[in-house]
């Protein structure tokens, strides 16, 4: 293989290094798609086991209640 083969071959791997480099990039950019892989692992894990979700739904609306109560007693 010559010099100029050698370079060329470089090149185009780093070609193909950038462009995969720049898919991931803007695979983790994409705010859109981002939220519907979380939202369907959210959804695989609460099909897997409720339990956490519930406790922690319950814990959300014990704290937004305290709050409530802290707020109108305030007043």
């Amino acid at each position: 293989m010559s010099d100029a083969e050698e370079i060329q071959a470089a090149v185009d791997r780093t070609r193909a290094d950038l462009a995969a480099t720049l898919n991931e990039l803007e695979d983790k950019l994409n705010i859109p798609k981002q939220l519907g892989v979380k939202a369907h692992q959210a959804k695989a894990s609460y099909a897997r086991d409720p339990k956490p979700w519930l406790i922690g739904a319950a814990v959300v609306v014990v704290a937004i209640g305290g709050i409530a109560l802290i707020a109108l007693r305030r007043r």
